[in-house]
């Protein structure tokens, strides 16, 4: 049976609503010098319940919940999570149902901890279940960098765990490796919005050969350090000259907390993705790593949120809800 029949036979089961749920891991990105490869997946989650919702008059309704940081989330078939289940309704030929979405969302907004992957990637699992097909990882993420445009996010959320991602002309190339669990993360959030696209706007549109070398010797580095527990170079993996100190200048006091010195404990930091958030790894000395972080923020006036998280290895998770 065609998608698009599979579609039309759903929609004729007026008298039972079919129900299926996801969850989604948060994601930080580059970890310095690995500038649109590196993604790790962190034990934050947006959870997204689809319930086909015959009786509707409108395409999508919705409800969020989660924190205040989703009050700027649209509430309408507008919602990235819905457009994204539409677009992949569309290319693989399926007219979606009326849908009632709810969703519980931890990962903050505009913070540089992948929320946009998230939701992307969220609706491309409803679509999955919801239709009964199974999508190649390779399919989920050539669908979802067509929204997000670089695929180390929406390949950690998608995959968990610590994933290296490469353009190639066959398409996204992920690999997953598996990250110590010794190492961990500690992320402080300051409490402002930055738009992913004022932070790719920051960045020069060509790079010194230099630059692109130290980088390079850096991200590999970053690779043989972890495999190889030599988390004393960790400091010098994580150091980078293309992204970073473009971006410092877009949020008050983010300079300042990416120079903060060596202490007990850190191994590394780094801006989280496009920012503003930052992320510290380390071994102890966790709170005291996080006060050291908020304080650049804080010296400016900006409150800020300080979060130790685990890594999640599980990635994406789905179901369907049987009766829902």
């Amino acid at each position: 049976m065609s998608l698009a029949s599979k579609a039309a036979s759903r929609t004729e089961r007026s008298e039972k609503n079919q129900a299926v749920e996801v969850r989604l891991p948060a994601s930080t990105s580059n970890l310095g010098a690995g500038f649109d490869c590196f993604g790790l997946a962190l034990q934050l989650y947006l959870t997204v319940r689809a319930t086909v919702d015959l009786k509707s008059r409108v395409k999508c309704r919705m409800h969020i919940r989660g924190g205040k940081h989703n009050a700027s989330l649209p509430r309408n078939a507008e919602n990235l999570i819905y457009r994204s289940l539409k677009y992949v309704a569309a290319r693989e030929a399926a007219v979606l149902p009326p849908l009632h979405l709810a969703v519980h969302n931890e990962v903050p907004v505009g913070r540089g901890l992948g929320s946009s992957a998230t939701a992307i990637v969220a609706g491309i699992k409803l679509f999955e279940l919801l239709y009964d097909v199974e999508l190649a990882n390779e399919k989920v993420l050539q669908y979802a960098t067509e929204f997000e445009s670089h695929a180390d996010n929406v390949a950690a959320t998608l995959l968990g765990g610590f994933v290296v991602t490469c353009n190639s002309r066959e398409g996204i190339i992920a690999i997953k490796r598996t990250w110590p669990s010794e190492v961990k993360i500690v992320v402080v959030s300051p409490e402002l919005h930055l738009e992913t696209k004022l932070a790719r706007a920051a960045l020069p549109s060509r790079v010194y050969h230099a630059d692109g070398v130290f980088n390079l010797q850096r991200a590999a580095l970053f690779n043989a350090a972890i495999f190889e527990q030599r988390y004393d170079l960790l400091w010098e993996a994580m150091q980078d000259r293309l992204h970073q100190q473009r971006r410092s200048s877009l949020v008050p006091g983010l300079a300042e907390t990416l120079a903060i010195p060596k202490q007990p404990g850190l191994l590394g930091i780094a801006l989280s993705g496009g920012g503003p958030s930052v992320l510290a790894l380390a071994q102890d000395h966790f709170e005291e790593i996080g006060a050291a972080l908020a304080r650049g923020f804080e010296r400016q006036g900006i409150k800020t949120r300080v979060r130790q998280l685990e890594i999640d290895t599980a990635g994406c998770q789905g179901r369907v809800l049987r009766g829902g």
